[in-house]
């Protein structure tokens, strides 16, 4: 369902940097500088392909926001954008999901002393040559090689982590109907889209059994990705405190 009703916002400054000024590769590139996932080929792609599909995004959002309170709506645009978008988070939080799965068991395999033999299973002949294998090798002989780079992967996570609660949550509500970590939960209106103003981006109310945390658009997530290169590492307060605020006051029985 798509509302193109708009809100105010209380800022003084554009919520939004102008689509001109956003470089073609900065999403795909803030990406594969996260350990363990540029040096990997097939997640590389996936980076590269969320990519495309958000400069898409963002031109067919420009559009849209010129064109939301023109007499005759747009109603083939909007209901354009608003699947593309849900198909495009989906895929976002797939590839966060896949990564962050795969730095979790680089950390667990070097602290517990498992990299040598994750090594020997993933170098096993299979009777051809099986690329992904052969990649998940290669990645494990550089953190042997490279003992720092669990150090970086941990960091990664870190950075990335409040984005990646957030994404989780919108994903939930999108395709599962439900409220993140809520057991035997209804989200409120599950698909439900309103068009930004700013952006032209489809906006989604995030919940959590409790109250309303305020809208998330697509363009907010893709923003998200965008400044993993440049965000401030949070402390293990900061990230307990969000998790808090995520999780609401009270879980439903």
């Amino acid at each position: 369902m798509v509302d193109d009703d708009d809100y105010t916002h209380d800022v003084d400054e554009p919520r939004y940097r102008e689509i001109k000024d956003i470089q073609p590769n900065e999403l795909h590139n803030a990406l594969d500088k996260l350990s363990l996932l540029g040096d990997d080929l097939y997640l590389h792609l996936q980076a590269v392909n969320l990519g495309v599909v958000d400069n898409f995004m963002n031109q067919l959002e420009l559009d849209l926001r010129s064109k939301m309170y023109d007499d005759d709506k747009p109603l083939e645009l909007m209901h354009l954008v608003s699947a593309l978008s849900q198909m495009w988070i989906f895929s976002a939080y797939e590839l966060m999901r896949t990564w962050r799965g795969r730095a979790g068991k680089m950390i667990t395999w070097a602290e517990n002393g498992g990299l040598k033999a994750k090594l020997q299973v993933y170098e096993e002949h299979q009777g051809y040559d099986h690329f992904g294998r052969l990649h998940r090798a290669e990645q494990i002989k550089r953190v042997l090689n490279d003992p720092a780079i669990i150090d970086r992967v941990k960091v990664d996570l870190k950075r990335t982590k409040m984005a990646f609660m957030r994404l989780e949550a919108l994903r939930i509500i999108l395709a599962k109907h439900e409220i993140a970590k809520v057991k035997n939960s209804v989200a409120l209106a599950p698909g439900y889209a309103r068009i930004d103003r700013y952006s032209g981006s489809m906006n989604y109310e995030l919940e959590n059994g409790q109250y309303s945390m305020g809208y998330v658009s697509r363009r907010d997530v893709a923003d998200d990705i965008r400044a993993f290169l440049t965000n401030e590492v949070p402390s293990d307060e900061d990230l307990k405190d969000f998790e808090a605020y995520m999780r609401g006051p009270r879980q439903l029985e």
